[in-house]
């Protein structure tokens, strides 16, 4: 099937970006040079879909390189960047996607990268797992696993494991320390922060930012707008997670509560209607709204929409909405991750250490998926500290090793 994407033509783009990240992931790099003498995933189709930027780009041609047949689209409408898209074309792989896609392109390109039969599945929120158990179950047997990259992914996985629908094991990637200590807090952070500044050209320092969820992401996020200058309050419905926001500096409180106070609100939740109307009705005049999950769900749009007695598009990627109260509250990027619908996602380095954990836990699925007997699994702890180690020798830094001594000290019982 021929690839759909924007225009072959922006490929010399594409290409440049990927180079840059190239120079920037060096343990993906590494990766590439043993794939391209070990060729793991010979003979094998991989299914991917995860935001098709210039760091999933490299990624794809890391698992390329290791002998996979790569069936690559996006994880969202907006983060698709169509050059990359273009260039991965130029390099042989075959491609469904561009940017804006409406549902049923979205769906389409889901359905595309399927229809091949793939051997292993990576995925970011699902939707490739959940349309081939859906709609495409005569594909499942010849499915050796999969991995999950994001929290939202893997909180559908788990209730389909609950239910016993899950047909191949899954690895929640993201739980992986090397992914979710850095991707979520460090990565998350910055990015989101990258998007609303460029977006917005607004000043931070002085405002009062409302972040909902205070799991990684949202402690990345926090700890971001903390240095930005902001006062921060955070909205939770874990009393531990609420108690650890405390502690660590910032105020928490209900969102009804916090919708009276905020001029700038990011939910990283992975839930439905975080802001709603009653939240809405509550705010001040040019308060700017984005999300950080990975549905744009957590916002209630549609809602405001309807309710709303005007809308205009203020700048790129802020729509404006005026609620009946009279004030104006901004939306940015549709209510999609902002940090990929307004800007470039993590940086390459964070993105190194998650898409290293990546394209090794696909190598152990196709090493050891048929013999797995759980189909939800971890990330094997060697795999973990095999790319913790080799990152941290990237960085030229040296920790201390245990003497037989102090290791026959520490096992005593």
């Amino acid at each position: 099937m021929a690839s759909e994407i924007k225009d072959i033509k922006l490929a010399e783009s594409g290409h440049r970006k990927i180079e840059w990240v190239r120079r920037n992931c060096p343990l993906l790099s590494m990766l590439k040079e043993e794939f391209e003498r070990t060729k793991p995933f010979a003979g094998k189709k991989i299914a991917l879909s995860v935001h098709l930027e210039a760091k999933t780009a490299y990624l794809c041609e890391v698992l390329k390189a290791g002998g996979a047949e790569m069936y690559v689209t996006g994880s969202n409408p907006l983060s698709t960047q169509d050059d990359v898209a273009a260039a991965l074309v130029d390099e042989g792989l075959e491609v469904h996607a561009w940017h804006g896609t409406t549902d049923e392109e979205y769906n389409r390109h889901i359905k595309a990268v399927l229809n091949p039969g793939p051997n292993i599945i990576i995925d970011d929120g699902g939707d490739l797992v959940h349309m081939i158990h859906t709609e495409l179950r005569d594909l499942l047997p010849g499915v050796i696993g999969g991995c999950e990259e994001t929290t939202t992914g893997i909180i559908r996985l788990e209730a389909m494991d609950r239910e016993g629908k899950l047909a191949f094991p899954m690895v929640r990637v993201n739980n992986a320390q090397m992914k979710h200590f850095f991707d979520n807090r460090y990565g998350t952070g910055q990015s989101v922060w990258d998007g609303i500044n460029r977006t917005t050209n607004l000043i931070v320092a002085g405002k009062i930012v409302v972040v909902a969820g205070y799991g990684w992401c949202g402690k990345g996020v926090a700890m971001r707008a903390k240095g930005l200058g902001a006062r921060v309050i955070v909205t939770e419905i874990n009393p531990v997670k609420a108690i650890e926001a405390v502690m660590d500096g910032f105020d928490v409180m209900p969102m009804k509560e916090a919708a009276k106070l905020g001029d700038f609100f990011i939910t990283v939740t992975g839930c439905d209607k975080v802001i709603d109307e009653e939240d809405f009705a509550e705010m001040k005049d040019g308060v700017v709204l984005c999300n950080a999950g990975h549905f744009d769900c957590e916002v209630d749009i549609a809602r405001l929409k309807e309710i709303a007695l005007e809308s205009a598009k203020m700048r790129d990627n802020i729509m404006g909405y005026k609620h009946p109260s009279g004030n104006w509250i901004y939306i940015l990027g549709e209510g999609r991750l902002v940090n990929l619908a307004c800007g470039d996602g993590h940086p390459a380095e964070i993105m190194d250490m998650s898409f290293a954990i990546q394209a090794l836990s696909a190598k152990y699925l196709i090493e050891h998926g048929k013999e797995l007997k759980e189909k939800l699994i971890d990330v094997p702890e060697d795999v973990d500290m095999e790319v913790a180690v080799k990152k941290l020798a990237f960085l030229n830094k040296k920790i201390d090793v245990l003497t037989p001594e102090q290791e026959a000290y520490l096992n005593q019982s």
